[in-house]
């Protein structure tokens, strides 16, 4: 073990300048990755830098900092530095904590030049007086002893608290380990995707962002969109987009939740978050059909939709559906099987005013004739806008391990920064048919607590006297 101590490797990485280094440098590498847009974001950001420029931060991962192998070295040198300290230094820890815990505190020196203000002297007798420090020492302290010498008419007592505080700085340590095993679990297993749902549409896919690349992940379920609603404000901005999901497994309903803006759904451990949306090419066509003087159907669809006319042994489908076909106007194209036969045409929402710009032109171009297939006349009604609902998935498990990581760092801290182990010892002597009272204490750390604490006691001790 000596020898080992001695190695350059062992000394470098047991050095506290190293430890805050590595935070230094960690530091400002997380500042840049908040900076810098990362993962999906950061293609449109790239896209505004010059080529050059952009194949440098490609080059050194700061589109992908905390997947970057770099940042991935960093975090195992704190790691190895860490735990090389801790090593390194508990023993002398260890140590003092026994000595600060042992059923002996030395009573010998702890009076020596003491300051005349830390004596007392008092009326009362010293069974009386002994008894009465002994439970205000109790109050503050948890663990009080008391010593008395018959012989020489002396009562000792001492009080001690806070002996634990000598492992606060490993709390630190091993808390911002849990935390960096948290942060590694959660990107060797976890993982940030993105899906877009049309609505009334489902998926079992998802694409990986970040450090996987933009691979597909297929989920153990099914993700459906019931329904995406919109609301604007009198502007036309969005002032409000809803998803409301099912999660299925074996073509069973799990689970329903809606999904807003900062108000995610989690399913199965993954976390479902509204990141945008938009309109669907096409949409859904609102068709009517009549025979005669005689409505036949009314339907709404979307492209692939297929339909069948009543009474007849006849298949519709649609094929396509255009917002404006040509310039021209909303139009449906549609294919109409029966038997062997099959017709397609196009069915323009504003017909009669196209035939009235261009007279003859269904006799030309049988194509946009709505009544090809006689003895039924197609119309459009309208074209409803179709949205789709873009989400972020994501999954962390190494999210509980972070939480319980930074509550023991919460805990360490507060033991560093709060706590100290602190010592108080009174002598109670016999003296002239009243007592004598000393008081002192020590403390290794916070010596102003120290001192608040002993003029706590000797106030006391004065009231009490008087």
């Amino acid at each position: 073990m000596d020898r080992l101590k001695k190695n350059g490797i062992w000394s470098f990485f047991s050095s506290v300048r190293l430890t805050i280094v590595l935070f230094i440098v960690i530091t400002t590498v997380s500042i840049i990755g908040t900076v810098i847009p990362q993962g999906e974001a950061a293609r449109e950001f790239a896209s505004h830098l010059a080529p050059g420029l952009a194949f440098i931060f490609h080059k050194l991962q700061l589109f992908n900092i905390y997947h970057s192998v770099w940042f991935t070295t960093l975090m195992i040198l704190l790691y190895l530095n860490l735990v090389i300290c801790s090593w390194r230094r508990f023993p002398h820890s260890w140590r003092l904590f026994r000595k600060a815990s042992s059923s002996s505190p030395d009573w010998s020196h702890a009076f020596e030049n003491l300051p005349p203000e830390r004596v007392l002297f008092s009326k009362g007798g010293l069974d009386a007086e002994s008894v009465r420090m002994e439970n205000l020492l109790k109050k503050k302290y948890p663990r009080v002893q008391r010593r008395d010498t018959e012989e020489e008419e002396i009562t000792y007592l001492h009080g001690r608290k806070g002996a634990f505080s000598y492992f606060g700085v490993y709390i630190v340590h091993l808390s911002v380990l849990i935390i960096i095993g948290g942060v590694v679990i959660g990107a060797l297993l976890g993982f940030d995707a993105y899906v877009e749902i049309a609505e009334g549409g489902s998926s079992d896919t998802v694409y990986l962002q970040g450090g996987k690349g933009f691979k597909k992940k297929k989920l153990d379920f099914t993700v459906y969109c019931n329904r995406f609603s919109l609301d604007f404000y009198d502007n036309g901005t969005p002032k409000l987009y809803r998803s409301d999901l099912s999660f299925l497994k074996d073509n069973q309903v799990v689970y329903r939740g809606p999904v807003l803006v900062n108000h995610p759904v989690t399913f199965e451990g993954i976390r479902f978050y509204q990141a945008n949306y938009g309109i669907m090419p096409g949409g859904k066509a609102i068709i009517t059909i009549t025979k005669g003087n005689e409505k036949v159907s009314m339907f709404k669809a979307i492209a692939g939709d297929e339909f069948k006319l009543p009474g007849d042994d006849v298949t519709g489908r649609i094929l396509r559906i255009e917002e404006n076909l040509m310039g021209i106007g909303p139009a449906v194209k549609i294919s109409i099987r029966s038997g062997e036969r099959e017709l397609q045409f196009w069915v323009f929402q504003y017909i009669e005013m196209i035939i009235e710009k261009n007279p003859g032109l269904l006799e030309e171009v049988p194509l946009f004739n709505p009544g090809l297939f006689k003895p039924y006349l197609f119309s459009l009604s309208r074209i409803e806008s179709s949205y789709y609902t873009g989400l972020k998935v994501n999954r962390d498990p190494g999210v509980l391990v972070v939480a319980a990581g930074s509550f023991f760092l919460f805990l360490g801290f507060m033991i560093v920064f709060f706590h100290s182990h602190r010592q108080i010892w009174i002598k109670l002597e016999s003296e002239g048919g009243g007592t004598r009272i000393s008081i002192t204490g020590k403390s290794n750390k916070d010596p102003v607590g120290l001192q608040r604490e002993l003029s706590y006691f000797i106030e006391k001790a004065k009231k009490a006297r008087e």
